[in-house]
């Protein structure tokens, strides 16, 4: 069974730092697109970052940029989010999600994201 399963959530006051995990089983993902997406209540999914297969290449969401930092262990079969200077609208649960095929232009789209986590929730107080 494929799972992926985020911890690293919490709360934190704004300014704060927080690293995200995600850890596969089931398969490896060395060959797949990583990607962490989120969700603030009553908003829709939205990306956050993406990695390639080899962690060549990194995309990022302009709102984090510069503040979060996308990463992969694949020996370890984990993607990791380290996320800096929070602010109060980075709250929202954070999805861990895989992609085996997905081209460099799709990094964001989460409909080309084939396996999801159950999400880790992350609040930034003000």
């Amino acid at each position: 069974q494929v799972q992926l399963v985020e911890s690293g959530g919490g709360s934190v006051q704004a300014g704060g730092s927080l690293r995200l995990s995600c850890v596969a089983s089931g398969r490896t993902f060395s060959s797949s697109a990583m990607g962490w997406f989120r969700q603030a209540p009553g908003k829709e999914r939205e990306f956050v970052a993406a990695i390639s297969w080899g962690g060549r290449s990194t995309y990022y969401a302009d709102s984090v940029k510069g503040r979060f930092t996308i990463s992969r262990d694949n020996a370890k079969n984990t993607v990791y989010l380290d996320m800096n200077s929070l602010k109060p609208e980075d709250t929202a649960v954070y999805y861990c999600a895989a992609a085996d095929v997905v081209s460099s232009r799709s990094f964001a789209n989460a409909r080309r994201y084939d396996y999801w986590g159950q999400g880790t929730q992350v609040t930034v107080s003000s």
